[in-house]
């Protein structure tokens, strides 16, 4: 095998790939201010990576599914969008 095929093989073998997810709760509290959704699982998913905006008048009590990126072992890259159900 050629320099060039061993390594473009390494470069896809090493890449960390991006999985999309989703996760479905009922929101505990949201800080507008300083966007912040918590979920009833007591997760928290913050906004501030500028990924997505949280809904007009979202408030506590909705259940809301979140679409998020991960990033191979790293956790969280992301936040895709946020819907409200119903």
């Amino acid at each position: 095998m050629t320099r060039i095929g061993l390594l473009s093989l390494s470069a896809a073998l090493f890449a960390a790939p991006a999985f999309a997810d989703t996760v479905t709760g009922t929101v505990l509290a949201f800080d507008r201010m300083a966007q912040v959704i918590v979920l009833d699982d007591r997760s928290v998913w913050s906004l501030e990576d500028g990924g997505a905006t949280a809904p007009v008048g979202l408030v506590a009590g909705d259940t809301v599914t979140i679409d998020f990126q991960t990033v191979s072992d790293n956790g969280l890259g992301k936040i895709l969008g946020i819907a409200v159900a119903g």
